[in-house]
């Protein structure tokens, strides 16, 4: 049971998930800024890719420190900081002129601002307070909190832009983003404000060995490398690949709003389906459907019917890995550095994430098309789903540590 010294479920799950509705739903639609800024600024879409992927990059980076901080003094101290350095990362996005301003600001400030304020620090929360046998269900709920925010902020994001502009629209999404500072004091556990110190058995340096040693660890992070591949790619290029093929811009909006409405679905049951069958085997299921669903959009007629039900067969599997994936790494090492764990894993999926905005951006200017991209996408979901299935699940037997 949930002692004394824990946060209620319910406050966690109501303040974490308006948290990453926030700071999810805006970064989901970064892709719609791509051919308005691009188009005033006179840069090539590889210069606006660039910065994304360096933003993925700063993410992953930031998301080790931020999981240990969070480890060690509380998470709702490191989702303040988050929300004030994104709300700055934004206002200077909005102001940048030159390629390496815009890489500083929605490259370096929001990616540190995203390590701060979405799930690694949030699960690491959930991990400490929820009961093992509801943690991947109210890490699904969590998950499904940033597809919501998908859903609610995507549409909202492209009607700011039609209506005020790129610049103000994103002005306005920066003041937005600061009401995640008053919700992070709904994560102020009692045991890094003066209650009972949470006992550690390892130090950090041990668990981070520990788990770089561990073959399962390294099949989840090779998996997840995948996961940040594919999303990260779609949900940036896709808005420009409609367009290139003479779908009305607004085709995209209401397709990365669909991939959101129905990964809310998605990630929720991925945390029920986790908490009943095998997690390596959710995953699994999880990467074969991405890629069977990549092939199929491919080879179908383009209309924007099959951009819906292809955003909407997407958004079942687009954050349904991150449930199994983060309750695995507390099943298997505990939760006493589970936000730091997950951290190095989501540094992986970052890399996954660089490269395929990056990728997409390069090999679009140098071909014309992103068939090359949308290929490798679909081989990397095959090579996921097989190495999931060797993980093992049981949690990890220490030896004794000396007195």
């Amino acid at each position: 049971m949930t002692s004394s010294r824990n946060l209620s479920i319910t406050q966690i799950l109501l303040c974490g998930a308006t948290i990453v509705t926030l700071s999810m739903g805006v970064r989901h639609g970064f892709g719609l800024w791509m051919l308005p800024i691009t188009q005033a600024q006179g840069w090539t879409r590889e210069t606006f890719a660039m910065a994304i992927a360096i933003q993925n990059l700063s993410w992953g980076v930031a998301g080790i420190f931020a999981g240990m901080v969070a480890d060690r003094f509380g998470a709702f101290k490191v989702v303040m900081a988050g929300g004030l350095i994104y709300a700055v990362g934004l206002a200077g996005m909005a102001a940048a002129t030159t390629p390496l301003t815009f890489a500083l600001t929605c490259g370096v400030l929001i990616g540190i601002a995203q390590a701060g304020t979405t799930y690694a620090v949030i699960f690491g929360v959930i991990g400490r307070n929820v009961p093992e046998h509801k943690r991947a269900g109210a890490m699904g709920m969590a998950a499904a909190a940033g597809s919501f925010g998908q859903f609610l902020m995507v549409p909202t994001e492209g009607f700011l832009i039609s209506f005020f502009g790129w610049q103000q629209a994103l002005s306005m999404l920066g003041f937005a983003v600061l009401l995640i500072v008053p919700l992070a004091y709904g994560l102020r556990e009692p045991a890094f404000t003066g209650g009972a110190p949470i006992k550690r058995e390892q130090t950090i340096i041990q668990a981070i060995r520990e788990a770089f040693k561990y073959p399962s660890f390294q099949l989840l992070t090779a998996g997840y490398f995948v996961c940040g591949f594919q999303v990260v790619f779609i949900g940036v290029h896709m808005p420009s690949y409609l367009k290139d093929k003479g779908l009305e811009p607004q085709v995209a909006g209401y397709a990365l709003a669909l991939i959101g409405l129905f990964n809310v679905v998605g990630t929720y049951a991925a945390g029920i389906l986790s908490q009943r069958m095998a997690k390596k085997n959710v995953l699994s299921i999880i990467y074969a459907s991405r890629s069977v669903g990549i092939a199929l959009f491919l080879l179908a007629p383009l209309s924007p019917l099959s951009v819906y039900l292809f955003s909407a067969f997407m958004g079942i599997f687009w954050l349904s890995t991150v449930p199994p994936t983060s309750s695995l790494v507390a099943q298997i090492f505990g939760v006493q550095h589970m936000s730091m764990l997950g951290g190095f894993m989501f540094f992986t999926h970052q890399i996954g994430s660089f490269l395929g905005v990056w990728l997409g951006g390069l090999l679009y200017d140098r071909t014309g098309s992103y068939d090359v991209v949308w290929g490798i996408a679909i081989a990397l979901g095959v090579f996921a789903a097989l190495i999931n299935l060797p993980i093992k699940e049981a949690t990890i037997q220490r030896a004794p540590q000396p007195a």
